[in-house]
């Protein structure tokens, strides 16, 4: 176990912690003692029907969910709902190498799977609050993976579920990008196979995969157009990379990004059907409203639209920002209208 700050409750604000007990993972191992770090916002209503479940997505935390997404002024208004934003196992908040004790620690942590997230996220959800029916799941990008994971998995609970930025199934040009941020990390000698004092000892393979991310996460107009001046108040293009995309995952833990890199890269709910997406996302029965964003290199419009083909009745609302993946962050404000938007006619239905 190390310390690190970027997950304490001094960075990430107040959250809680449900006891899981010993999970037993979609992988085979068991993990023990495991705990799943949440936070709600809103009052339960007296027939609970009123709850939303929010996921996080890669190297994200809760807080920048309720940050970005969720307040009076938003589709996910605290004044209407009961809102649930769930970190990720593994992320560093909840359980994860570098918080779990021996011998499940550092590089010896487990392997995990989106499954595994959904399968605690339903142990909060049902056996703490005493749930049995979601107003909505959201999410983005493997937040997204979650919500197609409830959706085929817990039919029977889920309402409505808005997966935003993200596909049912992990495409092989991903898999490949996301190899490639894995490498990126282990092949820094101070790595040491996920034995280090501090994270920042990672600092060379972090500033590398950081520069990575960069290639897809951001679209080619954000590049073309130079939006790092416009949006983001950057000088040059050196001073984005050093001052954005390497400060962001400087504080961050190695082997938690490569935790969440593992369930990123293997993220498909057609296992649940002998390998069928189709037949998996046939199960849906979700009202479904899938939201691309236009310039995500990471998730494209048209595979989105592949996964709505296949879903009973679900809707594709394309959203604009020429951030591309990185939209999600909500860096300009015409991103979070048109989710806003989108979220609210769903949750009319």
């Amino acid at each position: 176990m190390i310390e690190n700050g970027h997950y304490s409750a001094a960075t990430q604000g107040a959250f809680e912690l449900f006891d899981l007990g010993n999970l037993v993972l979609e992988p085979g191992e068991t993990l023990r003692r495991a705990r799943l770090a949440y936070r709600t916002l809103g009052t339960l209503n007296a027939d609970k029907s009123n709850a939303i479940l929010v996921t996080t997505w890669f190297s994200g935390t809760a807080k920048v969910m309720e940050d970005v997404y969720v307040g009076p002024d938003h589709a996910l208004d605290p004044g209407k709902y009961f809102i649930i934003i769930a970190d990720q196992l593994g992320d560093g908040v909840s359980t994860s190498p570098q918080n779990n004790p021996a011998p499940q620690t550092m590089g010896k942590f487990p392997k995990l799977s989106i499954g595994d997230d959904v399968a605690a996220q339903h142990k909060l959800v049902t056996e703490h609050f005493g749930i049995d029916r979601l107003a909505l799941v959201v999410g983005g990008s493997m937040g997204g993976q979650q919500v197609y994971e409830w959706a085929v998995e817990h039919s029977d609970m889920v309402e409505r579920a808005a997966p935003i930025a993200a596909t049912a199934q992990i495409s092989l040009h991903q898999q490949v990008f996301v190899q490639a941020l894995e490498e990126a990390i282990m092949s820094d000698p101070a790595w040491n196979g996920g034995w280090y004092a501090s994270g920042l000892d990672v600092r060379n393979g972090m500033d590398r995969m950081a520069r990575i991310v960069a290639t897809l996460g951001w679209s080619r107009a954000f590049y073309q157009e130079e939006r790092w001046r416009s949006v983001l108040g950057m000088s040059s293009l050196d001073d984005f990379i050093n001052g954005v995309m390497k400060a962001y995952f400087e504080p961050m833990d190695p082997n938690v990004l490569l935790c969440e890199m593992h369930k990123w890269r293997r993220a498909d709910v057609g296992r649940h059907a002998g390998g069928d997406l189709a037949a998996a996302l046939g199960r849906i029965t979700a009202k479904t409203c899938i939201m691309p964003i236009d310039h995500d290199l990471f998730f494209p419009p048209d595979e989105c639209e592949l996964d709505r083909a296949m879903i009973p009745g679900a809707t594709l609302a394309v959203i604009g920002s020429k951030e591309g993946h990185m939209g999600l962050n909500g860096f300009e404000p015409g991103y979070m209208a048109q989710v806003d938007a989108t979220l609210a006619d769903l949750l009319t239905d």
